[in-house]
């Protein structure tokens, strides 16, 4: 099915789509609706049609939202308004988002920057880290690389040192997290496009050996979210949690390290290993789309959003079946993207109100039809449309599978 021809009018079917998704709706809807002309910064609790609900403001979307608008000036379009977009949440950060104690971010503050929360993780943090890196590779301003890079020392200093970040658990539970070690693999790798240090190579590193070593179990096909300290299987509710979707997620991280390093056979393996493992467990056989949560031995899960249909986990998958048929030309990739392609449009878009929905019931009902809160916002979306069109070009120029 997949000739040359067919598949050539595929790619640019989606690109065409992904292209005029991203400058005709989803940027302009943020622009429209989120952008604080008052206090800078960008605000995310919008709801259907982008009429503002809360003027609390996501810290971590400060960071997410600069990020985005960079990466599509970098990538799709010179426009100044993508800077001046990222350029104020960036700004907001640096004035209101930092506590100046200990250096660390909040996580939700008010509109004008009043400190309302802060949490124990250091995702804040990673995100305004990846925000000033991709700034400063839109403006070629260096200061803003050296600010990422002094943000993910801080963050290493934070994950490394034991004692000064709260454990999630008691001391009875000795156990390693997936979420911080994917993030900080892709925060070290975008920092490293505009400032390349040893110290980035050494988390890159370090990252590979954890997720290969410690988070990929074979004996249950799944890539877990919380493991001990030497990798094993904590056989609880806890540690038999599979989430597809953030795991197909790290799939692509890793096919994005394995083309840095002239598609590195190795990690091309286990990308594609944890893309189909994940695949088999999140993709819902009766009504499509990728599900929340499953558990590695086929419990029940416990989690209450465990049958539901998120947006993010749906765009990941776009783009992680686009980047395992860029790495191998396997066109099984092709029927994978395709289905995830084909679900996400159908159930995501409103064409009402611009944007997309966010949760879904397992049917792929709309649960509640916000277009933003302080976990959703523009990030994901955006993020796949740029990074797909990207591969679907890489794709169209270079063709599939010619290095792996």
């Amino acid at each position: 099915m997949w000739t040359p021809e067919y598949t050539d009018e595929y790619l640019h079917n989606c690109l065409d789509r992904y292209s005029a998704d991203l400058t005709n709706d989803i940027l302009p809807f943020w622009l429209e609706h989120g952008a604080d002309p008052v206090n800078g910064g960008v605000y995310t609790c919008v709801d259907r049609e982008g009429k503002l609900m809360d003027t609390t403001k996501s810290v971590w979307f400060q960071g997410r939202c600069a990020f985005v608008y960079a990466f599509a000036y970098n990538n799709i379009r010179k426009s100044p308004e993508y800077l001046t977009m990222a350029r104020s949440c960036i700004d907001f950060i640096e004035a209101h988002c930092i506590d100046p104690e200990d250096k660390r971010m909040y996580f939700e503050v008010t509109a004008d920057g009043t400190p309302l929360r802060k949490r124990r993780y250091l995702f804040s943090e990673c995100f305004a880290a990846i925000a000033m890196a991709e700034y400063a590779l839109a403006t070629g301003e260096t200061a803003y690389a050296d600010k990422a890079l002094e943000m993910f020392r801080l963050i290493v200093k934070y994950h490394t040192t034991p004692g000064l970040l709260e454990p999630k658990y008691l001391p009875s539970l000795q156990a390693r997290g997936h979420s911080i070690t994917m993030i900080l693999l892709n925060t070290a790798a975008v920092i490293r496009k505009v400032k390349p240090s040893p110290e980035l190579d050494k988390q890159i590193d370090s990252s590979l050996h954890d997720i290969f070593t410690y988070f990929m179990h074979p004996e249950v096909n799944a890539l877990l979210e919380t493991v001990g300290p030497d990798g094993e299987l904590i056989d609880t509710m806890l540690g038999r949690t599979v989430n597809p979707g953030h795991c197909i997620e790290t799939a692509w991280f890793l096919l994005e390290e394995a083309r840095h390093r002239n598609w590195d056979k190795e990690i091309v393996k286990n990308a594609v290993k944890i893309l189909d493992w994940s695949w088999e467990l999140g993709w819902d056989n009766e009504f499509g789309g990728i599900i929340n949560f499953r558990d590695c031995k086929g419990f029940p899960h416990q989690d209450y959003s465990q049958d539901m249909k998120f947006w993010w986990p749906q765009t990941e998958a776009v783009i992680a079946t686009l980047y395992a048929y860029l790495a191998t030309g396997e066109t099984r990739f092709l029927d994978m993207h395709r289905m995830a392609n084909d679900w996400m449009y159908e159930h995501l878009p409103d064409p009402a109100f611009g944007e997309w929905f966010g949760y879904l019931h397992r049917d792929g009902t709309v649960a509640q039809p916000a277009k933003g809160n302080l976990f959703k916002g523009p990030f994901h979306i955006p993020r796949m449309l740029i990074k797909s069109s990207m591969l679907i070009n890489d794709i169209l120029t270079l063709g599939a599978g010619n290095n792996c």
